[in-house]
């Protein structure tokens, strides 16, 4: 880790369902059911979390179908612990997971909150629109 990230601690797993609700919950994302939740983060291709102390202050995850898709969700970080690069770490954490298991046809999607997306662009990740557009159902 870079100089000054000597309190944090990442971990290749998923937070626990308390941690990925509150995580969620204090960095601005839409609530989840605990029932929900553990489903899930089970579920979870690769998962990423980073604690500061005991914790848990950072997340990300990948999920899909392991070949042809992928989509990286949940990337949160705690307001207090913004700004000090612990998004961009998930970030290469995440994308070091994909460079080394999706396949080479690989279809990688991710919906950005703005101003998140000049983080994921600097990741190579470009908007669909004009050609398609993000669409969703929520129930």
């Amino acid at each position: 880790m870079n100089p000054g990230y000597e309190t944090y601690r990442v971990v290749d797993k998923a937070p626990s369902v308390d941690e990925y609700l509150r995580l969620r919950r204090e960095a601005g994302l839409s609530e989840k059911r605990a029932e929900a939740a553990a489903v899930g983060l089970a579920n979870s291709l690769f998962a990423v979390t980073i604690y500061h102390h005991d914790s848990a202050v950072g997340m990300g995850r990948i999920i899909g179908d392991g070949g042809c898709f992928y989509q990286i969700v949940d990337i949160a970080v705690m307001p207090a612990h913004q700004g000090k690069g612990l998004g961009k770490l998930i970030m290469e954490r995440l994308m070091h997971y994909l460079d080394t298991h999706a396949h080479p046809t690989a279809y990688v999607s991710l919906i950005a909150d703005v101003p998140a997306n000049q983080l994921y662009e600097k990741f190579g990740f470009q908007p669909t629109a004009p050609r398609s557009v993000g669409m969703y159902k929520r129930y």
